[in-house]
């Protein structure tokens, strides 16, 4: 029956928005980037799961706006003419974040980030890298769902010094799993994102 439903959900996404495909799918979560170009509203469909949309581009009437962030049970949630939305389906899988034994403190909060939102399955932050001056070593004890607002290049460096360098476009979109330590320094771009820890 839940495989069913599933594809119900899959078929009316696909029908609402133009043959939208998951860009992730995994126990935890479905996530679409949609573009909804019709003048009716529609409704995000699903039976029962909660939804987090982050709004890429405001509705043409203005009513939202890029950033924007809206955690809703479906029906509750329209998107609109013009809008375009990384929409979040949080799935009936909660894994308890990590204890955290690294010496480092939690990914969030930190210095720059503002809490957009929290209820009692995700918290939502918006980070803002400054080039040049790295986060602070920390340790991600959830799951998580980076959406790149801007070009953010990142140098990322454990604490035991291995380097990564990673280039993520304007809404690009990750999932990040837990269990990380590390520091994150921009070495180009503007750098900004939402992220969207799961509980």
């Amino acid at each position: 029956m839940r495989k069913w439903k599933a594809g119900l959900v899959l078929l009316a996404f696909a029908t609402l928005c133009g043959a939208a495909q998951p860009i992730i799918e995994n126990e935890r979560v479905t996530v679409w980037d949609v573009t909804w170009n019709s003048s009716e509203a529609a409704p995000v469909p699903h039976h029962a799961h909660e939804f987090v949309t982050v709004y890429l581009a405001g509705a043409n009437d203005g009513s939202q706006k890029k950033g924007d962030v809206v955690v809703a049970k479906s029906g509750d949630t329209k998107l609109k003419a013009g809008e375009r939305a990384v929409i979040i389906e949080l799935k009936d899988h909660a894994v308890a974040p990590l204890v955290n034994n690294s010496g480092y403190p939690n990914a969030f909060p930190r210095p720059r980030s503002e809490k957009v939102t929290e209820d009692d399955r995700v918290i939502v932050w918006r980070y803002a890298f400054r080039p040049g001056e790295p986060s602070p070593m920390h340790f991600h004890d959830k799951d998580a769902i980076p959406i790149y607002m801007e070009e953010t290049d990142l140098k990322s460096t454990t604490p035991d010094g291995q380097v990564t360098e990673n280039d993520y476009k304007p809404f690009e979109v990750r999932f990040s799993p837990r269990n990380r330590t590390h520091t994150e320094v921009l070495v180009r771009g503007t750098g900004s994102a939402i992220i969207t820890e799961l509980k």
